[in-house]
């Protein structure tokens, strides 16, 4: 079994509200009127109020190459990732003593929007005084379904090791990868909904020493699923330009909730033996306004049940593999009682799907 003690994040220091971002957009896209009055409304409808970004305003008004983009990305990914993981292992909010890096096992650092060899962990482990013989586990490219696929590989290492632990490191810097020469519909749509987030989880197993320091109600990872739909790249994801990374968003991505995810979910549900009913809590990446709408009605559940989900969106937007950490974190501040069920879900490139089972225990 696998515990989550502690959360925590590296929120960058520079917040925009959503009106500012759409007259950003108004000055660097030289569209139409009939254009304007076509695509700026997503702005108004994405149920983004303010996102946070490691750059200024004034860098979306300049044109950047990609080895500028690249640069900015190691080393923000290396300051704010340090963040997280501080937060994280001195959460006082979960844990009545601080984790020490030492009693790191494995580090897990997962992201999709830059790239550095060696990996973005080695940078962190010179920071901080890991052990040397600590474990990496790099993923990269897995998108917004990349932080539920980092807690689902943690649980499955610390299954096979169960006195060890796992850092799960998420750094996605979504602002790093804006096209202001991209016109397509995607990219307006992107740049609706994307903010910069960085979170980390610790994970640790059950004959875990660092289970005495944890405080309060946690989760405890019960079993994990991964569904990916065959012939599907053109959903999400990225096309590799010569200017950087630009967008691939598919205007099919609610649809394929209600036919795609609702199948995984069916699958998930009779595989775990629970039903909708037995369900607490979906700690579920929002991706946008119309999937977690799309969620609520497959499951016919109320939005109590993604609360968390919708306050994320709405106050940081899609940060695409970190979400789904911060709302694992808003959840885990809930006294959430003993014996609760609650699922992990998120959707990536691929088109993938992935779903973990949780139970709260004291």
């Amino acid at each position: 079994m696998t515990y989550i003690c502690s959360t925590g994040l590296g929120i960058p220091n520079y917040r925009m509200p959503q009106e500012e971002v759409k007259q950003i957009v108004q000055k660097v896209f030289t569209y139409s009127l009939r254009q304007r009055s076509r695509l700026l409304p997503v702005f108004d409808n994405a149920q983004v109020n303010e996102r946070q970004f490691v750059v200024d305003s004034e860098w979306f008004l300049r044109d950047h190459s990609f080895k500028e983009r690249n640069e900015l990305y190691t080393t923000y990914a290396k300051e704010y990732a340090l963040r997280a993981i501080d937060a994280c292992l001195t959460n006082q909010q979960f844990l009545d003593e601080p984790v020490l890096y030492e009693e790191i096992d494995m580090i897990i650092f997962v992201s999709s929007t830059g790239i550095a060899t060696p990996s973005m962990d080695i940078h962190l482990f010179n920071e901080r005084p890991f052990r040397s013989d600590i474990k990496r586990m790099p993923l990269w490219g897995l998108g917004c379904a990349g932080g539920a696929i980092g807690l689902s590989r943690a649980y499955d290492w610390l299954t096979a090791n169960p006195d060890k632990s796992a850092l799960i490191v998420c750094c996605e810097l979504c602002s790093l990868t804006f096209q202001k020469g991209d016109m397509k519909k995607s990219n307006i749509i992107g740049t609706a909904l994307f903010g910069d987030g960085i979170s980390a989880a610790l994970a640790v197993g059950e004959k875990s020493l660092i289970l005495r320091k944890k405080k309060g109600s946690i989760p405890k990872l019960l079993q994990s699923h991964s569904y990916t739909k065959k012939e599907s790249i053109s959903v999400m994801g990225w096309d590799i330009t010569d200017g950087g990374f630009e967008v691939i968003f598919s205007k099919s991505i609610p649809a394929l909730v209600e036919t795609f995810w609702r199948e995984h979910l069916q699958i998930f549900l009779q595989a775990t033996r629970i039903n909708e009913q037995d369900i607490h809590s979906f700690i579920a990446h929002p991706g946008g306004k119309k999937v977690i709408d799309s969620m609520e009605k497959v499951l016919q559940a109320k939005p109590e049940k993604f609360k968390h989900s919708i306050n994320v969106l709405r106050n940081h937007g899609n940060m695409s593999s970190a979400t789904v950490l911060y709302v694992l974190g808003a959840w885990m501040k809930e006294a959430i009682s003993k014996g609760e069920k609650s699922v992990i879900s998120a959707l990536g490139p691929g088109f993938s799907s992935e779903l973990i089972l949780m139970e709260w225990v004291d």
